[in-house]
């Protein structure tokens, strides 16, 4: 009894550590600026009326708007104009600190391009992926030939290989053939997952040979399996590996960063979140956690509505 007591304590506390970080994360998106830096305010924030200064400071007239709102306001000098004027602004510029940060996300950066980027990326990622690793897991699964063990072998080397020691020759290569700063850059070195041709290789080893057996003697190739007969029974596996791969690119900083250096068009999800890095004011901290909230929850949707096939994928069980 004590022993399964520790246990659950051990568990609260690894879900305490992993939700910590959300809970800052979406705590900060709905607090204004004061209430971040004094840490103050709860969960929510008081949620009272605050002021965008720098939507003030953009709405600041010169010299020839102070003229031309001078009929509106007559009998005054243009500093009791300029003041009014700024009043006003004041006013416009008002708003609950969850509107504001929001707000911003969207109106500083267009996050709608960078989300749309994130999901051709991972998107033409993936499918090449799954392209590759079918046939090269059926390959190694189910296909006898000279040196497949060693083939196999290669993949699991690969596996150790970290993605920051090829960075820099993937991107001398990219940089000769005038590929940087393309869609080509942030996907093509990405297209053949060795994680995701061991994944499904596990899982195909635990497909019954009668069934490849049968489908042959019904006359189907063997690309005609892989795609007719193996895709069907590998969906679990294949769901669990999208949730790997998407995860991995979507949210990727170090590789984009890398590639994509002059053209804004191109930036995924997280290189969006430089646009809140501040200068002399200081970072904005609450439209930053905003859009990292507004990045995060489609990755979080998908895991919960695919939770059931994830975790059947994850056991490596080929039939029923």
């Amino acid at each position: 009894m004590t022993r399964d007591i520790w246990k659950h304590l051990i568990l609260i506390l690894g879900v305490i550590i992993v939700l910590a970080p959300f809970y800052m994360m979406l705590s900060y998106s709905f607090k204004s600026p004061g209430e971040i830096d004094r840490g103050v305010g709860g969960f929510f924030g008081r949620q009272a009326m605050m002021v965008d200064e720098r939507c003030v400071k953009l709405r600041d007239p010169n010299r020839d708007e102070i003229a031309a709102a001078a009929p509106q306001y007559p009998g005054k000098t243009d500093s009791e104009i300029r003041e009014a004027i700024m009043a006003q602004a004041e006013v416009d510029c008002s708003m609950r600190p969850v509107v504001f940060n929001y707000s911003k996300a969207f109106i500083e950066a267009p996050l709608l391009r960078y989300l749309l980027n994130g999901v051709i990326v991972t998107a033409s990622i993936f499918f090449i992926q799954v392209l590759v690793a079918l046939p090269a897991a059926y390959a190694l699964a189910k296909l006898k030939f000279w040196g497949r063990e060693a083939v196999f072998g290669l993949v699991l080397f690969c596996l150790l290989i970290p993605v920051h020691a090829i960075a820099l020759p993937l991107y001398i290569m990219l940089a000769k053939v005038g590929l940087t700063n393309t869609y080509a850059a942030l996907v093509v070195p990405w297209t053949i997952s060795v994680f995701g041709i061991f994944l499904m290789r596990q899982f195909f080893m635990t497909v019954p040979d009668d069934l490849i057996d049968a489908a042959r003697m019904d006359g189907m190739t063997e690309f005609a399996i892989v795609w007719r007969v193996m895709l069907p029974t590998a969906v679990p596996a294949l769901l669990a590996f999208a949730i790997f791969s998407i995860v991995a690119h979507w949210n990727d900083y170090f590789w984009p960063r890398i590639v994509v250096t002059g053209s804004r068009d191109l930036f995924t999800p997280p290189l969006g979140l430089r646009e809140f890095k501040g200068d002399a004011d200081g970072s904005f901290f609450g439209p930053m956690m905003a859009t990292a909230t507004i990045i995060v929850t489609p990755l979080i949707v998908a895991f919960l509505v695919a939770q059931r096939r994830f975790i059947e994928g994850i056991t490596l069980s080929g039939m029923k």
